[in-house]
């Protein structure tokens, strides 16, 4: 047999967000789909990667790297 090896790269659905309503839709769905929080805040994170990152902090009034942090799959975003 062959050692033949296939490099598969990782999904990430902000590689596919291209617009705001493409990023409602995504939101939707997973909404629909799952009502566990880790998936919604893969989904806020995965959204917020898709824009400018460093813009949706500034507007927020968090630091580039404390949005990352909350929204990504280990993060616990709250709303004040």
């Amino acid at each position: 047999m062959g050692t033949a090896t296939e490099g598969f790269s990782r999904y990430d659905a902000a590689d596919y967000l291209t617009d705001l309503g493409d990023a409602a839709a995504y939101l939707e769905a997973v909404l629909e789909e799952s009502d566990d929080p880790a998936m919604v805040t893969q989904a806020l994170g995965a959204i917020a990667r898709s824009g400018n990152l460093s813009e949706l902090a500034r507007r927020v009034g968090m630091s580039r790297e404390g949005l990352y942090k909350a929204l990504s799959v280990d993060g616990n975003p709250s709303v004040k």
